[in-house]
């Protein structure tokens, strides 16, 4: 989760600027960027337990153990609680997890070097620390109670309300990582165009990246267990949005989805203030408890739209949610995928023409079997893999024809291999690690973060 925008600019009155600070996020097609991001769990080589924020090997450590590599910390009272180089930044989850918001870059192999780049700079700190990082969807061994919270004000806002609104929010904060990617788009048309074909997809990528089938050291009978969290975790800020596949979608109707979305916080003078469960039409009216009088700025609007969790985010631009953390490989296969089926005319047309005549109730289905089932869910006379391999050629031809080529002259199809082989063979990464753990592993669930972290 990003750091807060600072409140700036001349404070919030209409709607219309809600809806004209989404439109700002069009671009022509030279400017569109990429932008990956990837969380992962940070734990301690001796006895496998999530790091503490503080200590000799605790997540603090490990921020100031980068800044060798020229990352600035970000300071939240005494806490250094992110690090800033460029338009790239490393943030903590609630549960120590380490996220790297990576910068818009143009093309999949800049953004699957920012990766690597990334993942050998906190592996150097590690090695250093004893500690390692393990690119999973669910922690797989460690209890809530077990997870140390990070110092950050918004979490413990958060951590207040969660429990109001569902079951496992607190999980979601504490237990889960996902990698996504973040893409633009030309216009209001092509926005809700790219909306509707990946917010249909998710459930695809949610099967194709499924690599969390364990729950305190057990199977959990889920492949995604991460994304059965968000089944349970807040009705009003979660979901497939019906109303994106319906007639007047736009910028405003995402706006007015917004505005019905409970606040969580408002950030003034570097402190949270709580202001869970609140209207942000009763902030733009003046009529908020904790702030009398006080309405909004375009950075208070910025920071509601990042308490918001539905499976494709809109900023300005659009953020893909549905998959799980991982391996590199598949970190660098997110964006191609994407790129391949949105960033390209000839595919977007094809993607949106697999899906367009789906229905609400089908979308619903898709959603609540994928974390179950994955590439196995029934759907129509097929299954989720038959989708999948279909999505995957398209991509594969979107990618071809941008034809961004790497030094060696290969284009980006070649971040698509590692799907190729998981889409024919029917199997998520999540069955794969279930068949070690059952077997060679003989069940013994500390044995996933020695041989699959980084």
């Amino acid at each position: 989760m990003s750091a807060p925008a600072q409140p700036s600019g001349e404070p919030l009155t209409s709607k219309q600027e809600l809806v004209d600070h989404l439109a700002e996020g069009c671009k022509p097609p030279e400017l569109w960027r990429i932008g990956t991001e990837h969380e992962k769990f940070a734990f301690r080589l001796d006895d496998l337990r999530p790091l503490p924020y503080d200590g000799d090997h605790g997540i603090r450590a490990v921020l100031d153990g980068m800044r060798r590599f020229g990352w600035q910390p970000v300071q939240e009272g005494e806490n250094v609680i992110a690090l800033v180089k460029g338009s790239a930044s490393v943030t903590l989850e609630p549960g120590g997890q380490l996220e790297l918001s990576g910068a818009p870059l143009e093309t999949v192999h800049e953004t699957c070097a920012e990766v690597d780049e990334h993942l050998t700079e906190v592996k150097t700190v590690a090695s250093e620390l004893g500690v390692a990082f393990l690119g999973l969807g669910f922690n797989p061994k460690w209890r809530r109670e077990d997870i140390p919270w990070m110092p950050k004000g918004r979490y413990a806002i958060m951590r207040r309300y969660m429990p109001t609104r569902g079951g496992l929010g607190l999980d979601m904060m504490l237990r889960t990582c996902t990698v996504q990617v973040n893409l633009d788009f030309l216009s209001e048309a092509d926005m809700v165009r790219k909306f509707r074909t990946s917010l249909a997809l998710q459930p695809v990528a949610t099967a194709l990246w499924a690599n969390s089938p364990f729950i305190e050291g057990r199977p959990s009978g889920y492949l995604s267990y991460r994304s059965h969290i968000w089944t349970d975790t807040d009705p009003d800020r979660t979901g497939m949005m019906g109303f994106v596949f319906e007639d007047g979608m736009g910028f405003e109707r995402y706006v007015d989805y917004a505005l019905g979305v409970p606040m969580y916080f408002v950030y003034r003078d570097g402190r949270y203030i709580d202001v869970a469960g609140a209207s942000f039409r009763d902030f733009m009216a003046g009529r908020l408890d904790a702030l009398p009088g006080e309405r909004p700025t375009p950075g208070d609007w910025a920071d509601h739209l990042t308490t918001i969790f539905p499976e494709v985010r809109l900023k300005r631009f659009l953020e893909m949610r549905g998959a799980d953390g991982g391996p590199w490989r598949r970190l660098c296969a997110l964006p191609a995928f994407w790129v391949g089926l949105l960033y390209d005319g000839t595919a977007l047309d094809a993607a949106w023409d697999l899906v367009k005549d789906w229905t609400i109730e089908e979308h619903e289905a898709l959603r609540g079997m994928v974390p179950k089932l994955g590439l196995k869910t029934p759907f129509r006379r097929g299954t989720v893999q038959d989708l999948a391999l279909a999505a995957l050629d398209i991509a594969r031809e979107g990618l071809k024809r941008r034809a961004r080529l790497d030094r060696h002259g290969r284009d980006e199809t070649i971040f698509l291999a590692t799907l190729d082989a998981i889409a024919r063979s029917g199997q998520t990464p999540a069955e794969g690690l279930l068949a070690d753990f059952e077997g060679r592993l003989k069940g013994d669930i500390d044995e996933i973060f020695r041989q699959y972290c980084y």
